[in-house]
């Protein structure tokens, strides 16, 4: 057996030992600190495995992707890892999103059923036990859209662990506890806890209650920070082996978790020093944008979405939807404040609507534009892709416009189409400077309520005709930038990728996993293998041993080739394949 020691170190240790079973005579460069091959001269096989890589450093590891004739270390380009990193980035964030198209069907209907227009319609969703089941659908997945930080911390840090996958997301679990309780014990100690409001609870506070912790409101940008933290931290301690007493405590993946303690207590406790700076700075902008005419008001749709992924969107809509900033209503002895209980007053009383009403319009993009975005994304996948492109965008779409929830489409393309994500935001401001240049003045945030409650307003005090005119409008503006962008960059938005027909028989249904590991080049020439939802995804030393006539002896749906990496398409089966392939480099290693 090859392996690499630190010269003048004495024996290896496990920690600092990178197993390769190539070129006996070889030096690489790791940080600072230079390491040379040497021959176990009772290995007599030579095999590879992506996971006989230990602890060299991941950085370093990381870095090699073959060797050339000489026996020389071949490093990744500095753009192939960038492009590496990226796509790494993007494959840990589907993985919680892969759940949202069943949500969110499961979301709308228990919408429509507690929906109060939809009751005074349909009686029959008056009967308690009706409504029950409506509640319990509601409630259950709104729980889950509400921590979708949680989420993306786990999810992320199991698609980035390169092993024993679940002791990472028990790790990251642990560590969004500990990150929000830093939070809530740093404010605590520092006073500076907010009281909720009775009608708005901590909306515009800058903090949130997560899993029952009042804390920081960093949003879902916050699971995601902390996830990429868990996956880093824990694919560079996890193989960390101690001697003595500390072997049994903190060894291992025990070691890794005693890593994360520090990580998110100092990411915790941090947040309330450095994220107050950035929520004062969106906030001093709401003051800019009332005194702006429709700049402001495009500035405002405009952050409104844009500042999604980060949870700072609350801070632009909140003063002008819930205080005095978005008006004031005098009825009686009493002053309403905030557009939101204005408009509801003025819709109660049977009052012409206020100017202040063009603070509620964010609901407008939600309500119809992502029907345009969808139809963008399934126009624009491989035609073999857009059945089911359209089943689980459909859904997400119809989940955007009847119960105003976004994130499950928004995540799908903010930070893999970055273009299409500051595009959206402008199309937003946009539209809602349009509603105000038309004079509408109507209901815009969920399709059926909205509908329902212009009807009953009539069209002269909201001129509800020209909003649904507009409404076209929208979809057809956002379905044609968005097809235009897309087309034009060539940008990764869903069921873009080739995905041919598969032929012959089912890999699953026999030994086919030696042939797979045979056509890319043999154990030895495998970096590296994870899968995706439909691909196996590779890493080789050297792509010219790829042999696509072997592969094609087992059936796949197509093969994409990136320099050294290598896809191939299985479809939902290629999970299964991957795991397969997994245990047949690992029992190469000797």
């Amino acid at each position: 057996m090859c392996v690499a020691r630190r010269p003048g170190a004495g024996a290896y240790q496990n920690d600092t030992a990178l197993v390769y079973f190539a070129c006996p005579q070889l030096s690489i460069s790791a940080g600072r600190t230079n390491f040379k091959w040497i021959r176990c001269t009772g290995c007599t096989k030579r095999r590879a495995n992506f996971r006989a890589i230990r602890a060299l450093t991941n950085s370093a590891a990381a870095r090699i992707i073959g060797l050339n004739e000489n026996g020389e270390v071949l490093e990744m380009p500095k753009q192939n890892k960038v492009l590496n990193a990226l796509e790494r980035f993007s494959q840990a964030l589907l993985v919680p999103l892969a759940y949202f198209p069943a949500a969110g069907l499961l979301l709308v209907l228990g919408a429509l059923l507690t929906s109060s227009a939809l009751q005074n319609v349909c009686p029959v969703l008056n009967w308690p036990p009706v409504h029950l089941v409506g509640q319990l659908l509601y409630q259950c997945l709104m729980v889950v859209i509400d921590n979708l930080g949680v989420l993306f911390c786990a999810g992320i840090a199991a698609a980035l662990a390169r092993q024993e996958k679940q002791q990472a997301v028990l790790i990251a679990l642990m560590s969004e506890l500990m990150c929000l309780t830093a939070g809530h014990v740093t404010l605590s100690e520092l006073g500076l806890l907010a009281q909720p409001d009775a009608v708005t609870g901590l909306y515009g506070t800058g903090q949130a209650v997560v899993l029952g912790i009042q804390t920081m409101d960093l949003g879902a940008f916050g699971g995601i920070l902390l996830g990429l933290c868990t996956g880093w931290v824990y694919n560079r301690t996890c193989e960390k082996e101690f001697h003595g007493v500390l072997s049994q405590l903190c060894s291992g993946t025990r070691w890794a978790f005693v890593c994360m303690v520090g990580v998110s207590a100092l990411l915790g406790a941090g947040s309330c020093f450095f994220w107050p700076p950035v929520q004062r700075a969106i906030s001093a902008l709401t003051g800019i944008i009332a005194a702006s005419g429709n700049l402001g008001l495009f500035l405002y749709g405009f952050l409104e979405r844009l500042l999604i992924p980060t949870g700072l969107h609350h801070l632009v809509y909140t003063p002008f939807q819930f205080t005095a900033l978005g008006g004031s209503l005098i009825v009686g002895s009493s002053t309403c404040s905030g557009a939101y209980a204005v408009m509801m007053t003025e819709y109660a009383m049977d009052l012409p609507f206020s100017e202040g009403i063009v603070w509620m319009y964010p609901g407008f993009v939600k309500t119809f534009g992502y029907f345009g975005i969808a139809a963008a994304f399934i126009f624009c996948a491989r035609k073999e892709n857009r059945r089911k492109t359209a089943a689980a965008l459909v859904p997400l779409a119809i989940t955007a416009s009847l119960a105003s929830i976004t994130e499950a489409i928004d995540f799908l393309f903010c930070f893999s189409a970055p273009v299409l994500w500051v595009a959206h935001a402008v199309l937003a401001g946009a539209f809602i400077v349009l509603l105000r240049v038309c004079h509408v003045t109507a209901f815009t945030s969920n399709l059926l309520g909205s509908l329902l409650m212009n009807l009953s307003a009539g069209a002269e005090r909201t001129h509800y005709p020209v909003l649904y005119l507009l409404a076209l409008c929208e979809i057809a503006v956002y379905f044609l930038v968005f097809t235009v962008l897309i087309k034009a960059l060539d940008l990764p938005t869903p069921g873009r990728a080739a995905e041919p027909e598969a032929v012959g028989a089912d890999p699953l249904q026999y030994d086919a996993v030696e042939q797979i590991v045979n056509g890319l080049g043999g154990a030895e020439n495998i970096l590296s293998a994870d899968h995706c939802f439909t691909r196996l995804r590779v890493t080789l030393k050297d792509p010219a041993l790829l042999d696509e006539t072997a592969l094609a002896v087992v059936p796949h749906r197509g093969i994409v080739k990136q320099g050294n990496r290598v896809q191939i398409v299985y479809g939902l089966e290629a999970q299964a394949i991957c795991r397969a392939v997994q245990e047949r480099l690992e029992a190469a290693v000797c």
